[in-house]
């Protein structure tokens, strides 16, 4: 399991997911920007895209939406194209530049991050100082999207399916294999080539033509999550066109796929003791005894419905996964423990409304049954790509389960297996996990959370050290990404750089 979706964390807080809109065309024509000059070291098959215009055309609330071109596969830009879909929010005083902003995933849409909720995205000094820019990267929402599903009764199928073998056992895996080839099968025929060119790199380098089309000729960029793992992917491809750049609940791109779950269960382990500590606290908490007592009742509660799934009114059965993710997504931010003390007491007495919502939240699927984005295609299409894994190495996955177990007793078992969910996938891996330290960037923000559960603090800490000009800006708190909301502190070091161009001193601690 995977960072992702930032934005909806904000809405779960009230117990509603944030239905996201597109951009609508204003009747009444567009603008065009002129680009930055074609940078000399851009090979001449590729000087069409770098010298397109953008039309820009109202959609609402002071926005301005468009659409650019990119080559499908870089290194061959004849073989065709993709969309990359923009919405801009024009500067409101004195503007320095074009602020990308991507909100993590892999599969959040930056459009409607941008469109519906620019003031959590960025403060007011920024909007000021910047035209902030939300844009879909290659396979997500409005841009050149992977699809993998007809309909949503076959997402629902996929999302939501139990296991009819035990958890582990060569019948287990066989099942869960077969489900994914055939998964993979249908997003090959839907997706086609696509999605042999979704990767971080191409993305990467989609950024580096969306500055030049902004007509910026250094890249100003605020990454949350996996939003940051695309930034210093640039960083490490353009360390020279860097401008002012922040990185939020950052991953770390050295460490290698197993690492990372591991990592991540860890993390999420810590934020579940959290959670348990501050509810005991209280009147209204479900549980009683220890933190560790509280714990081991939230897995008898995944034990109880893996062996049990109970059946929601819709038809839908809530399994022990479907359950994961509906505790995981609320862990995500602080201000949404008090749904879990819902959701908790709720499937203690069979009740499955609150863990349903929490889970629709996490994938995108409203009130109706509709999916609101392709998010969960994407984001398994991206680390298809980025960490595939071997889903054939049944007994190494086995042997890293056990050690998930003890590490993190109550998730563990649920974060592993994860190399079956790419068996059959029709793209191979394009894998990176070198270090990348950007030789002659200007200072990179590098922002952690001391109890991330999605993006543990210490990729933080990494990170800031691997890069040549890492920042490292510690929050100590909860929840997944500092910026903007958590703390004034986090708020002036990020927006006295990003407005000012002045870098708070290395280490500072909120």
């Amino acid at each position: 399991m995977s960072a992702r979706r930032l934005t909806g964390a904000v809405a779960l807080a009230a117990s509603v997911a944030l239905l996201l809109s597109g951009c609508i065309a204003w009747p009444f024509g567009g603008q065009t920007g002129s680009p930055a000059p074609v940078p000399d070291d851009v090979a001449s098959d590729l000087e069409s895209f770098y010298s397109q215009e953008l039309e820009w055309n109202r959609c609402g609330d002071g926005m301005w939406c468009a659409t650019a071109r990119a080559p499908l596969d870089w290194d061959e830009p004849e073989a065709g194209s993709v969309e990359l879909a923009l919405v801009r929010h024009p500067a409101t005083g004195e503007k320095v530049g074009s602020l990308l902003v991507n909100p993590g995933g892999p599969g959040a849409s930056g459009v409607d991050f941008i469109a519906d909720s620019i003031d959590y995205a960025v403060g007011d000094s920024v909007q000021a100082a910047y035209d902030v820019v939300g844009f879909d990267p290659r396979g997500v929402g409005q841009s050149t999207a992977v699809e993998c599903f007809a309909d949503a009764e076959d997402k629902d199928a996929y999302l939501y399916s139990v296991a009819e073998n035990e958890r582990g056992t060569d019948a287990w895996i066989a099942e869960a294999r077969a489900e994914q080839e055939d998964y993979s099968a249908a997003c090959a025929e839907r997706s086609g080539e696509l999605l042999a060119n979704i990767d971080t790199g191409s993305a990467a380098r989609d950024l580096d033509l969306l500055r030049a089309l902004l007509g910026d000729e250094e890249l100003h960029y605020l990454g949350y999550s996996y939003g940051s793992t695309l930034g210093v992917t640039y960083a490490g491809l353009y360390p020279e066109r860097i401008g002012r750049m922040v990185l939020d609940a950052v991953l770390d791109p050295s460490t290698p796929a197993f690492e990372i779950t591991k990592t991540q269960a860890i993390g999420f382990e810590r934020a579940l003791s959290s959670y348990l500590a501050w509810c005991l606290s209280g009147a209204e908490c479900p549980f009683t005894g220890s933190v560790d007592e509280a714990a081991a009742t939230v897995r008898a509660l995944l034990d109880s419905v893996e062996a049990s799934p109970l059946r929601a009114d819709d038809g839908r059965m809530l399994g022990a996964n479907t359950l994961v993710t509906a505790i995981i997504y609320p862990l995500y931010d602080e201000a949404s423990w008090p749904f879990l003390d819902i959701l908790f007491e709720q499937v203690m007495f069979g009740g499955t409304e609150a863990a349903f919502l929490s889970a629709d939240a996490y994938n995108g699927r409203d009130e109706d049954g509709n999916y609101v984005d392709n998010s969960s295609e994407a984001f398994h299409a991206i680390n298809c790509i980025d960490h595939a894994g071997d889903p054939d190495d049944v007994d190494g996955m086995r042997a890293r389960v056990a050690e998930l177990e003890e590490l993190a007793p109550v998730f563990g078992t649920y974060f592993g297996y994860g190399d079956l969910s790419c068996a059959g996938w029709p793209a191979p891996p394009i894998e990176s996990d070198e270090i990348v330290t950007a030789p002659g960037a200007p200072p990179i923000l590098v922002v952690g959370t001391t109890n991330d559960p999605a993006t543990p603090y210490e990729w933080a800490v990494a990170l800031a050290e691997q890069l040549d000009t890492g920042v490292l800006v510690t929050y100590e708190g909860e929840g997944h990404a500092a910026y903007p909301s958590r703390d004034p502190c986090i708020v002036d070091a990020v927006e006295g750089y990003l407005v000012d161009g002045v870098a708070p001193a290395d280490d500072t601690r909120c």
